[in-house]
């Protein structure tokens, strides 16, 4: 992989902490500084209640920092009123989750269209000409009428990743997308997240309890007790 500048990191977090308020206040995270730069494929690992996820909604804009910065292509999003971290996340930033949150009552398509249709770039037929192309490509070209409910729990997640895509953005943050999956199911969905970033130039960061999977990847970081304890910056991806 080739160096990249240190502009052009397309997030990076500085000295971010996360304390959750109450009569005993909690830290989710604390203290992590850590830049993701483009085409990089990141495993986030670590114990239940080590941040993992705490971090990704705070790199994703889900969450904000109690302390410390998260900047997009160099701009600090702190400041940011909702309206701009809305718009944010919908052109740059792809979120799939382990439970894929597809609308039970909206078609496959519908479901895809949905990004786009809040994003407003694109004519209706754009939309619906992207939607399906994405269908097609991750092999459900002949499921875009049936519902989620439908679908086996690989196939939703493959609709996750389409949803994902629609707004063409340049990162990927996946929240344990194959925790709720058989083995066979899950392989897939990880070999679609590689495709991404090999074949696609995209960038994935993936919080995952999978050890397996993360030894598979560019990069792992491991959380403990919200602080990163390493990272390893040179992994290369095994072949499939």
């Amino acid at each position: 992989m080739s160096e990249i500048a240190p502009s052009e990191a397309l997030i990076e977090a500085r000295n971010v902490t996360r304390i959750l308020p109450g009569i005993v206040p909690t830290t989710l995270v604390q203290d992590v500084t850590l830049r993701i730069q483009a085409n990089e494929f990141v495993a986030i690992t670590g114990p239940s209640g080590s941040g993992k996820s705490s971090l990704l909604y705070l790199l994703g804009l889900l969450d904000l920092p109690t302390t410390g910065e998260v900047l997009i292509r160099g701009r600090d999003t702190t400041h940011m009123d909702e309206e701009e971290r809305a718009f944010t996340r919908l052109s740059l930033l792809g979120f799939v989750f382990q439970f894929h949150f597809l609308l039970p009552e909206f078609t496959v398509f519908d479901n895809v269209m949905l990004p786009m249709r809040a994003l407003g770039r694109l004519s209706t037929e754009a939309q619906r000409e992207r939607a399906r192309y994405l269908l097609g490509a991750l092999g459900l070209g002949d499921h875009l009428t049936k519902r989620p409910d439908q679908l086996s729990g690989g196939q939703r997640q493959r609709v996750a990743v389409a949803r994902a895509l629609a707004n063409e953005p340049p990162v990927i943050l996946a929240d344990e997308p194959t925790g709720s999956l058989d083995s066979k199911s899950s392989g897939q969905v990880f070999d679609v997240l590689r495709a991404l970033v090999h074949e696609h130039g995209k960038t994935v960061v993936a919080v995952t309890h999978d050890l397996g999977l993360a030894e598979r990847m560019d990069r792992h970081i491991e959380l403990l007790d919200g602080r990163i304890v390493s990272d390893d910056l040179h992994r290369l991806a095994a072949s499939p």
